[in-house]
This record gives structure tokens, C-alpha cells and sequence, in this order.
């Protein structure tokens, strides 16, 4: 009898689950929501984060994980029995293997813990791999090629840069600068421009809607509404990209930096391949507008978005799990 696989692209901010001949099926928030006099679970996912800033003070929603890797393991552990459920069913007898990202730089101790809170939530094996290959295979790129490819993934928590070279990671760099840090940029500047206090929420929305890495003569506008700091009423203001660019311009700069770190660290001839083929643009982040031509500027290296970039990390998670036995003996690290 065959044991189902899925694959987990656990993100700081988004989970994204990958079942074998099913596809993707689950994309939903990291979060969960407790109930604190009890420490009980209420809701995960979407769920748990509609309730972000609109619950009493007994309802807490935690994001479990912190720049990639697990910050409470008992919260980690509900989530993920939520998830590979919901992936296989709450009534099927047989255990799944599960295949899970994780950062670059993770250390045994984090992968030993992700490992465990995946077992005690309903995993058979638990494979953990390193979230720059699983990308780069979703991107299309052949890892096990003699020859380098970069790639740049920004995530929610983390932005990773590494070099790839014969199915393993040459060189790489992780910064804690990503998506969430976006957000927050976003919102201190409103706070600083116009004195207006906005929401997590509505600065991701912002983002998405008309986040830009550079300024552009065709600026995009977007009503947004928050409180004011001197009145503390309501208030709409209209924002546009060439702010939001503004806004995101000293983290991308970080991210730039350490791509150029990233360079010094790998050998001539590799550096020579990714100078041939380009970089390749992967995460939620890789969608702000004109990131590539950004990355291009400053490296000095063309830079491509890949397709779907989102998904790219969770379709990696899927070809692993399509030739689980070929990569099981190269690339995954079990328990």
C-alpha cells in the first residue's frame, strides 16, 4: 500500500502545501489562533488571520515561525497537524512522507525541531531541504548541472542568495530582510509622510498593489486608510509606487549587498556562468515591480522573475517528491 507524499513550503508568512498528483491544494497564512486563558487553538491559516487586530485580548494570533525557522514548537506542531491533515484526510490510516523547506542557514537544532513537530503531527518521514534548491528546481534551473546559477529568494521572513553547482550550494548569504520588513517599512513611512498609522495588513495590501523597486514616471496610486496620529480619527490618504520604492529602497539595497558577497565568495568560473545566464528572482517578493531591472542596476548581472516565483519553493517540494527515491540519496536530510 502506497503512503501519500506531500511537500510543505513552511514560510514565515505563507504556507503552501504540495500533494503528489493533486497539485497545489493548501496556500494559507502562517498563523494560528490561541485562546489564552486555555492555550487552546481556534483557527489556523486564513482563518487566524482575519482575526489579526480584531479579536479580544484573550485571543492571541501567533506567527509560529520567526525568520524561517520554528520560534514556538508546541504552536509549529498544531499548525502542521492542520495542514497535513487537511492534505491527506482525517480519516486515512496511512502516514504521509513529507517533504518541508527550510533556510540555507539553518542549524541542526532548528532542523531537529522541524523534524519533530512534523513527526508528532502525523509525518511518516520527514525530509528537510534547504529552501534555495527546492526554489531553484521550482524555477526550472538544473541543479545538477556542471555549471553556476544564482539565485536571489526573498520570502517572507528571510531573503537567501546562493549560488548552485552540481546539486549542492556553493556559496550563499541569508538576511533577515524580507517581505515582513517590507511591510514595516511601509508603515513607518505613512507614519512619518502623513502622520498616519496603518495596519500589517494594509501595508502588505499596499505591496502587493503597487509596491515598486525602483521610481517610475508611470506612478500607480492606492487609497489607503488608517488612523490619524494627531486626531485619532479615520483618515484616507492616496499613496503611490515612487514613495513605496522609497520605502523599500534601504532593505533592497541590503539584499543587493549581500548578492555582491555572495560573488566574492565564488570561484571565478562559476561567477562566469551566472555573468552568461543571468540571476533568477524567486518568493512573494520577487512580484514588486522592476525588482529585476533593480538587481540588474546594482549587480551589474541581467535578472530574470521566475514564473509563478511564489510558488516556486512548493513546486521544488513537488519534483523532489516525484523522484523521491533518486534525491533521497543526494539531497535530503532525514531523520
Amino acid at each position: 500500500m502506497l503512503t501519500r507524499k506531500i511537500g510543505i513550503d513552511l514560510g514565515t508568512v505563507n504556507t503552501i502545501v504540495f500533494a503528489q498528483d493533486r497539485g497545489f491544494i493548501i496556500n494559507e497564512p502562517t498563523i494560528v489562533a490561541m485562546s489564552s486563558p486555555d492555550n487552546t487553538v481556534l483557527a489556523v491559516g486564513r482563518e487566524a488571520k482575519d482575526m489579526v487586530g480584531r479579536t479580544p485580548d484573550d485571543i492571541i494570533a501567533y506567527q509560529p515561525l520567526k525568520d524561517g525557522v520554528i520560534a514556538d514548537y508546541y504552536i509549529t506542531r498544531a499548525m502542521l497537524q492542520y495542514f497535513i491533515s487537511r492534505s491527506i484526510g482525517q480519516f486515512n490510516l496511512f502516514k504521509p512522507d513529507v517533504v518541508i523547506s527550510a533556510p540555507a542557514g539553518i542549524s541542526t537544532t532548528e532542523r531537529r525541531a522541524v523534524i519533530n513537530a512534523a513527526t508528532e503531527a502525523g509525518a511518516k518521514n520527514v525530509f528537510i531541504v534547504k529552501e534555495p534548491i527546492l526554489a531553484a528546481l521550482g524555477a526550472g534551473i538544473p541543479i545538477n548541472s556542471h555549471s553556476g546559477n544564482m539565485i536571489i529568494n526573498i520570502g517572507g521572513g528571510t531573503a537567501e542568495i546562493a549560488v548552485i553547482s552540481l546539486g549542492s550550494i556553493v556559496s550563499w548569504s541569508s538576511l533577515k530582510v524580507a517581505g515582513n520588513k517590507f511591510d514595516k517599512a511601509i508603515m513607518d513611512l505613512i507614519k512619518k509622510k502623513y502622520s498616519l498609522s496603518i495596519g500589517e495588513q494594509t501595508a502588505e495590501a499596499v505591496k502587493i498593489k503597487i509596491g515598486a523597486a525602483l521610481p517610475s514616471r508611470e506612478k500607480l496610486e492606492m487609497e489607503t486608510r488608517g488612523r490619524d496620529l494627531i486626531s485619532g480619527l479615520p483618515k484616507d490618504i492616496i499613496v503611490n509606487s515612487n514613495e513605496i520604492a522609497e520605502a523599500l529602497n534601504t532593505h533592497l539595497m541590503d539584499i543587493a549587498a549581500a548578492a555582491q558577497n555572495v560573488f566574492n565568495q565564488t570561484p571565478p568560473e562559476l561567477v562566469a556562468d551566472i555573468m552568461e545566464k543571468g540571476i533568477i528572482i524567486s518568493g512573494g517578493g520577487a512580484n514588486i515591480r522592476y525588482i529585476d531591472e533593480f538587481f540588474k542596476r546594482m549587480l551589474g548581472v541581467e535578472a530574470y522573475v521566475a514564473e509563478n516565483s511564489l510558488f516556486c519553493v512548493a513546486k521544488g517540494c513537488g519534483i523532489i517528491l516525484n523522484h523521491l527515491d533518486v534525491y533521497k540519496r543526494t539531497l535530503l536530510e532525514k531523520r
